[in-house]
């Protein structure tokens, strides 16, 4: 049986919202709390909630593992807000700080930081390490094909 909604995890409260299917996500509140979805900013998300995007979220998100004192990491901080812009609440754009959450970065098999992973349905389909510009990382997600998946 197919169904014309998708489970999308609210990453400021951890609730699973039913979001119909082909609806963009940056118009879309959480049910629970009223948060937005999806936006145009990176939202940073804790051990937790990421646990609860990989066992429940149907939709698509790029997660980048970064900490505070990595140079790299800091240095790729404006392009990858350029991309979250650029792709405006279609496809969610998540931070987790190594530092702070340790164990949720080793569950990922984080060996160096910055590292970036595209997820779908709770499932890596891709990922990549070392700085991004705001155009390879447009790239990158386009080339993955990752907005349109039923295309």
């Amino acid at each position: 049986m197919t169904t014309n909604a998708h489970h999308i995890v609210c990453t400021a409260c951890g609730a699973v919202n039913r979001v119909p299917a082909g609806k963009a996500l940056g118009q879309g509140h959480c049910g629970s709390c009223k948060a937005f979805l999806a936006g145009k900013v990176p939202v940073d998300v804790d051990g937790k909630i990421l646990d609860r995007l990989l066992a429940r979220d149907e939709g698509s998100f790029l997660l980048d593992v970064w900490a505070p004192w990595c140079g790299p990491c800091r240095m790729m901080g404006p392009s990858y807000a350029e991309a979250a812009n650029h792709f405006a609440g279609n496809l969610r754009f998540l931070k987790l700080n190594s530092e702070a959450h340790p164990n949720a970065a080793a569950r990922l098999q984080v060996r160096g930081i910055p590292a970036l992973f595209l997820f779908q349905a709770g499932r890596v389909i891709d990922q990549r390490s070392g700085v991004q510009t705001a155009p390879m990382l447009t790239q990158w997600i386009e080339s993955v094909n990752i907005l349109n998946p039923s295309a």
